[in-house]
């Protein structure tokens, strides 16, 4: 089945409305080259390297290791973030990244955490796309006034940044897609066919995947990593402290999606099983033809 949605039409050579989770630490070359090989959108993190000449590397890399599309992410922390913890990535601080990433021919961008809309127009000045990510409908619509082409909002199901105002998933997409024009990304909590669809359904373009695919072959997170996805219980306490109530921030609990994770598999047999279960779906539910479309 063809898969056809606003994202796989604004990307060029984009297979399935699937996007890569922008890791730190393993967000690399050999991971994110996996991922745009079974078909999705690979993502390196640009926060992962310190220096401008580690990060050109590391895009050598990746054109080596595939030619289908993939992307960039630059992760800017919010001044809070910076003053407290000594982070200090500022939208300033990724120009020189981005100069080598457009050089490279890199055309497909994402941005996190805090306002990157000078980023963005230095990538629309180059010709590239540009979806900013983020916690709430609120700051989505912030990312679509600034000019971002897309928005990946992240439901309160998932992990890694949160916010105190975060709405679940469901909320979020059928929300901004009422509110929205630009296309959306739905992140947090999905680790199936079926939350793949349903994200579809709800009015998303693409699903990110991140905490579902951390415990695949190709990732090069340490196998204490892997084996908290592979044996979690979704139901501990422990998840209700971290995913629901916002504790535990540091600790290595993956997001609900991880429930869905029972074995090692390649990142192929991963997005494989999602888009043959999910058009075996459809079938039961009726659809006919080869080609999906929600453009």
């Amino acid at each position: 089945m063809i898969w056809k949605t606003r994202i796989t039409e604004m990307i060029n050579g984009l297979q399935y409305p699937i996007i890569m989770g922008a890791f730190a630490i393993i967000g690399r070359a050999e991971f994110a080259a996996a991922f745009s090989e079974a078909g999705g959108l690979g993502i390196v993190t640009a926060l992962n390297f310190g220096t401008s000449e580690g990060f050109h590397k590391e895009i050598e890399k990746m054109k080596k290791l595939t030619n289908k599309p993939y992307g960039v992410n630059f992760t800017v922390w919010p001044p809070q973030v910076r003053s407290t913890t000594g982070r200090d990535r500022t939208e300033e601080s990724y120009f020189d990244f981005l100069d080598i990433a457009l050089d490279a021919g890199v055309k497909v961008y994402t941005t996190s955490a805090y306002k990157a809309a000078e980023l963005g127009r230095k990538i629309h000045d180059a010709g590239g796309v540009w979806f900013h990510k983020c916690a709430t409908v609120k700051h989505a619509i912030s990312a679509e006034k600034a000019g971002a082409d897309g928005v990946t909002i992240v439901g309160l199901e998932g992990t890694g940044f949160k916010n105190p105002n975060q709405n679940t998933t469901l909320v979020n997409m059928t929300m901004a897609r009422k509110l929205l024009k630009v296309p959306l990304i739905a992140a947090g909590g999905i680790g199936d066919a079926r939350g793949f669809l349903a994200a579809l359904a709800m009015g998303a373009d693409a699903v990110c995947f991140g905490s579902a695919i951390m415990a695949t072959k190709e990732s090069p997170a340490p196998e204490v990593w892997k084996s908290q996805v592979l044996n979690q219980d979704i139901f501990d306490e422990k998840f209700y402290k971290k995913i629901f109530h916002l504790e535990l921030r540091d600790s290595a609990i993956g997001s609900m999606a991880v429930g869905h994770v029972n074995e090692e598999t390649t990142i192929k047999e991963f997005i494989q099983n999602i888009i043959i279960n999910a058009e075996e779906i459809l079938r039961n539910w009726g659809v006919k033809g080869d080609e999906f479309n929600n453009t």
